[in-house]
């Protein structure tokens, strides 16, 4: 009786919190525009209250979202996550109204500025194709998290900015550098997948940062033939860490690329432990690639690489 109590206490745990608020693309909701429901949220700001909760019905949403600084505290969760989608399709080579081409940092199909934000259950994409520079999602908050949620894209499907961003049973699919910026960010027991030959991460670390990104537990898969470099340096302080990932074949024996930067590579942090699979070939990695101790790779925690002076763990729920 014990034991059913106790799996009983944690399934009631993790159940999906009441919502505030009620978006459907069929007008049964509150709402039928997910940025109206979040224009409308209360200004929380406060990470000690409740986050205010937006449940939203299965549909395709094809609408640009933009979370301002002042409404970061909020829950989206999605009623089913391959059904439930957030689209826009813009790309860096669109003109804007100056004439000139509106560049990457413009292009998110989903834009958060604000802190402690959690999506959960929900797709967000960038369904412009195969055209250049598209971003599904634009993270500059701090404390963001990513539960299940699928991440669509070809070229740079994610951008983590800046802050500290906590990615959880993710799927992430690109082509070239589509995890990138200079935020902290750890993604554990998330699915990358790979569409063409190319980069997965681009990180551009800020000089004397303690974590870039790291993959705990994850699954690199890619389509038929394609072949892939873990990483490159957008900047030459670029620190990535692949732990105990199951890698196919379709990441490349070598591992890393220094961009066609030599000096970067005394100055990345490029490191893997404890990783299987065809992809997974210690013997052939580029000697200025890292390796990590048993030791090393165990203190890489969620809350030791993303606790910074508030001891955030988001990998503890409430």
């Amino acid at each position: 009786m014990l034991v059913v109590a106790s799996l009983l206490a944690a399934v009631f745990a993790f159940a999906a919190p009441k919502p505030d608020t009620v978006v459907a693309a069929d007008g049964s909701g509150d709402y039928t525009s997910l940025q109206e429901a979040i224009s409308k949220a209360p200004m929380k700001t406060d990470p000690a209250t409740p986050r205010w909760v937006i449940f939203v019905k299965a549909g395709t949403y094809t609408e640009r979202i933009y979370v301002q600084r002042e409404r970061g505290n909020i829950h989206v969760i999605g009623e089913d996550a391959r059904k439930t989608v957030v689209a826009y399709h813009l790309n860096a080579n669109l003109l804007g109204e100056d004439g000139k081409p509106i560049g990457t940092f413009r292009t998110p199909t989903v834009q958060i500025d604000g802190d402690g934000m959690l999506w959960e259950n929900i797709t967000l994409a960038n369904t412009a194709g195969p055209v250049g520079q598209a971003l599904a999602l634009r993270a500059d908050g701090d404390r963001l998290e990513f539960r299940k949620v699928r991440f669509l894209g070809w070229q740079d499907t994610i951008l983590v900015n800046r802050g500290r961003h906590y990615f959880e049973d993710c799927y992430i699919e690109g082509h070239v550098d589509f995890i990138f910026g200079a935020a902290t960010a750890f993604f554990n027991r998330c699915h990358i997948h790979v569409l063409r030959n190319g980069y997965i991460t681009a990180a551009s670390t800020p000089k004397d940062t303690a974590h870039g990104y790291v993959f705990a537990d994850c699954k690199i898969t890619g389509a038929e033939g394609v072949l892939a470099y873990l990483g490159r340096p957008w900047r030459d302080f670029a620190k990535t860490v692949f732990l105990r990932t199951d890698m196919s074949a379709a990441v490349r024996p070598e591992g890393w690329n220094n961009w066609n930067k030599p000096p970067a590579e005394a100055t990345t942090f490029y490191a893997e432990f404890g990783s299987t699979g065809p992809g997974a070939n210690d013997a052939a990695r580029v000697k200025w690639a890292k390796p990590l101790t048993a030791e090393q790779a165990a203190a890489l925690t969620p809350a030791a690489v993303l606790g910074g002076e508030d001891g955030w763990n988001p990998a503890v729920r409430p």
